[in-house]
């Protein structure tokens, strides 16, 4: 199936997406308008995107003086982008906004990640909005987050430094007060910030007028010493030029320098940047020091920054999705139209047949199969969890304080399970090329670089496995948890009265037996070194459980609708994913759990002079 059949089945069929028009934030809108801002967006990927991610994976940014250069395609992809509204599309009506659900805002998006992952970036400018919506005072949204929505003025965030890379309690970058006067900037408490940061997507560049730094830094202790730990970081505003309370660019040039590029393996169309903030190179009032605005209270960015961490996460747990369906559609046209080998049949092969397309072999089949079902299966996920989101906004107070707690424990794996799966799927799609997939005569070795730096940022799959097992399935007295194990518990019900899917409802319920036994046994000493040393086994095994359940859930949906609102084929799609998913892959959280269960310390105890 085509990506916008996939997206109508799961928003319309599965999620019943048109329901929230019955509340009051989305009364507005109907099928018809949600169809039409995915028509539009399915159009601009179409017209501005596609055409040139080859483009900007090869002609990647330079710099030219003190200006970062990107080719014009991305420019005319990113005021296309703008124009159609899909910057600020979730939002209010007084901010500009279209109140789109979020379900639908993720789908629409989906079709620019398929087009070319790399040539924009406005998750980030989007995410860096949304958390001054949040925790910014009300001067700093209506100059700061309104101008990032309109498209005027770009975001990021600056976390990482590159002595510290996830490890933010190690963070250098220092926050001093502004002058006696700083207190009462009407734009917020005024600092000096100096230090550098590191991998900073869209750091620099000339697509907008101005680019709004978000940045963790540490204010100094009463002894002048930074304090130890993440309990000193705060978190500020640090526009790349200053502005007034009108949000008018005041011609001064903040005390932010480009440091450098980093010249990626993938997303070279996105600019990574090493950035120095206050080194004097742009001095301000005659002094060093980029001018900053304290976000929140001091010492609590790191609570501000889980907002937009936690929103950028589900979007590369998208963007990894989207690479790899990118890959299943490459791999299948090819495989559709490459003849290669002949059946075997009862006497062997024919040669004197012409070959066969490589599609009708089983192999071929195989890959082409579990390509789709990783991917259409994270599809789901990443649609479900916005779902969530959705109901997290908009639902009566218990709906939302229950998606508020799934979306808890589904991000590490909403994060976590595409970029190591939908990974595997762009390997599996140069596989079927053969030797022309290891050439740049296909698109399909491309997809595998881009993708894979989806497994790095915004946390690795080391941090999210701690996050997972460490805390989220434990904490509220493991409420998260109980809450999805009850939602698993109502599909296996549903499923169980379903013939064709019975055997598999029994499945998934021995499958989530066998994690829950594996996370009791893992913290049955009460010893963390012991309960975390398989943290990583634990994630991938609760991941492929977690998709389990989600196709489990998509096949009793589709077979509901098996009289006439779906064709024969793609219900046989869907039911093959399934069925492919518990035959071939749920088999596998047996060995992941088998180190978590036992609490093995083979790769924790083994000497250092070992290796």
């Amino acid at each position: 199936m085509a990506l916008r059949e996939t997206l109508d089945f799961l928003l319309y069929q599965w999620l019943d997406t048109e329901k929230l028009c019955e509340r009051e934030r989305f009364v507005d809108h109907s099928r018809e308008t949600f169809d039409a801002v995915l028509d539009t967006c399915e159009r601009i990927a179409r017209e501005k995107y596609a055409p040139f991610n080859r483009l900007v994976d090869t002609q990647e940014p330079y710099v030219d003086g003190d200006r970062v250069v990107l080719p014009q395609a991305t420019h005319d992809a990113h005021a296309a982008y703008v124009a159609s509204g899909m910057l600020g599309a979730a939002q209010d009506y007084a901010l500009g906004g279209m109140q789109l659900p979020y379900t639908v805002n993720a789908s629409a998006n989906a079709f620019f990640a398929l087009a070319s992952v790399s040539i924009g970036s406005h998750l980030l400018t989007v995410g860096n909005a949304n958390l001054l919506l949040v925790h910014g005072t009300a001067m700093q949204q209506q100059v700061f987050a309104a101008n990032a929505l309109s498209g005027r003025w770009a975001g990021t965030m600056c976390l990482s430094e590159p002595q510290a890379g996830s490890s933010l309690s190690d963070i250098t970058t220092r926050a001093v007060p502004d002058g006696d006067d700083g207190d009462g900037d009407p734009l917020g408490p005024r600092y000096r910030l100096t230090g550098n940061k590191m991998w900073i997507s869209s750091g620099e560049h000339e697509l907008t007028e101005n680019i709004v730094h978000l940045v963790l830094a540490k204010i100094p202790g009463p002894d002048g010493r930074l304090i130890a730990g993440t309990r000193g970081i705060s978190l500020f505003i640090v526009p790349r030029k200053l502005v007034d309370t009108e949000g008018r660019l005041t011609g001064v040039r903040n005390d932010v320098a480009l440091a450098g590029l980093n010249h990626k393996l993938g997303w070279r169309g996105t600019t990574n940047t090493l950035l120095n903030f206050g080194e004097g190179r742009y001095p301000v009032q005659d002094r060093a020091g980029a001018v900053g605005y304290l976000v929140g209270k001091p010492h609590e960015g790191l609570r501000c920054m889980f907002h937009m961490m936690n929103e950028a996460r589900i979007g590369v747990g998208t963007a990894a999705t989207m690479l790899g369906l990118a890959g299943y559609y490459a791999s299948l046209e090819y495989a559709r139209n490459r003849p290669q080998g002949r059946p075997v049949g009862a006497g062997g092969k024919d040669v004197g047949q012409p070959p066969v397309p490589i599609i009708e072999h089983a192999d071929v089949k195989r890959m082409l199969l579990a390509q789709k079902a990783y991917c259409e299966g994270a599809l789901a996920l990443e649609l479900y969890c916005a779902r969530l989101v959705d109901e997290d906004h908009t639902g009566a107070a218990p709906a939302a304080q229950e998606a508020r707690q799934l979306l808890e424990i589904l991000t590490p794996i909403a994060k976590s399970w595409p970029s190591e799966w939908c990974l595997e799927a762009n390997s599996l799609a140069i596989q079927i090329h053969g030797g022309y997939g290891y050439t740049r005569d296909f698109p399909v070795e491309q997809y595998w670089r881009d993708n894979r730096l989806n497994m790095i940022h915004e946390g690795t799959h080391g941090i999210h496995a701690l996050d997972l097992l460490g805390r989220k399935v434990r904490m509220d007295g493991a409420r998260p948890l109980a809450l999805l194990l009850a939602r698993i518990d109502a599909t296996v019900a549903q499923a169980a009265a379903l013939p064709e899917l019975a055997e598999s409802a029994q499945a998934l319920s021995a499958a989530w037996q066998r994690i829950t036994v594996a996370t009791d046994a893992a913290w049955s000493t009460g010893e963390p070194t012991q309960a975390l040393a398989n943290a990583v086994p634990y994630l991938q095994a609760f991941g492929h459980a977690v998709l389990a359940w989600i196709w489990l859930d998509v096949a009793v949906a589709a077979l509901r609708l098996r009289t006439g609102q779906r064709s024969a084929m793609a219900l046989a799609g869907t039911i093959g994913c399934m069925t492919y998913f518990y035959q071939y892959e749920l088999g596998k959280i047996d060995a992941w759990l088998a180190p978590v269960r036992q609490r093995d310390m083979t790769c924790a105890q083994l000497p250092l002079e070992a290796f």
